[in-house]
């Protein structure tokens, strides 16, 4: 595991860690998923992969996760997506490629979204695993029971045991009002550049007919749709990360 201690920035009042291995364009940027942070499994499987090929890699925590500053309930997508878009800004030069895991396929994409509305197209490349956009309005609010509702109105949040973790997930009222502000399935999502999709057919978390709805809302000929038979949602076993560092080092191909 990579211990080099990150280097923090400030973003709207949380300390945000980075790290940051040098190297060639295009360069990778991993964005993590909800309530995981940059020293997970295939975050550093890509730092290893990455540090191999001499290649630019970027990754951070979000507020409220890992090695960050912040509380986890103050957390909403658009607070993270600035946080992302901050770190990328300052860190990153030339091309890149977001590797975004769950959660992070939606920041990347919606990361995508802002990039071009300010006129900044160095994001030549996605790698999206288990993705999980609009997650909040796709597939937590459409099955909230009445006592979840309960919570939300009286006490702003409800929790739920986590499969990943001893301690509860946090769902909180601001971070589902907010993911209805930050949708981008919606309609068709033009991204300017290739998308490659890893979805795991075991997936309890994130069904794959989600990754089938995305991947049919991308534009067609610039999406490629790896289904693995019984991948489940984390996607961290041997051969999942090799199919992770094959579809990596094929947007770096397409992208040089």
């Amino acid at each position: 595991m990579n211990v080099s201690a990150p280097v923090f920035i400030n973003v709207d009042g949380s300390a945000i860690a980075v790290r940051q291995a040098p190297g060639a364009a295009p360069g990778i940027v991993w964005l993590g998923g909800y309530k995981s942070d940059m020293l997970g499994t295939k975050a550093e499987a890509l730092s290893a992969w990455t540090s191999g090929e001499g290649r630019a890699y970027l990754r951070h925590d979000y507020s409220g996760h890992g090695e960050s500053g912040g509380d986890f309930a103050d957390g909403t997508i658009s607070k993270w997506l600035a946080e992302s878009l901050a770190v990328l800004r300052r860190f990153s030069k030339g091309k890149q490629i977001l590797v975004g895991s769950s959660m992070g396929a939606w920041i990347a994409l919606r990361m995508v979204q802002e990039l071009r509305k300010a006129g900044d197209d160095r994001v030549v490349g996605l790698v999206l695993l288990a993705p999980a956009p609009d997650f909040t309005v796709e597939l937590i609010e459409p099955v909230l029971t009445k006592a979840q509702k309960r919570d939300l109105s009286k006490k702003g949040y409800f929790e739920e045991p986590s499969d990943y973790s001893d301690e509860p997930y946090i769902y909180t009222r601001a971070l589902i009002e907010d993911g209805r502000a930050n949708r981008v399935m919606a309609g068709p999502i033009d991204t300017h550049c290739p998308v490659h999709i890893l979805q795991g057919l075991a997936d309890p978390d994130v069904p794959s007919g989600h990754a089938l709805k995305l991947a049919a809302l991308l534009p067609a000929d610039d999406v490629t749709l790896s289904l693995i038979p019984d991948g489940d949602h984390r996607l961290s076993r041997p051969e999942d990360l090799d199919m992770l560092r094959r579809a990596v080092a094929d947007m770096v191909r397409r992208a040089a």
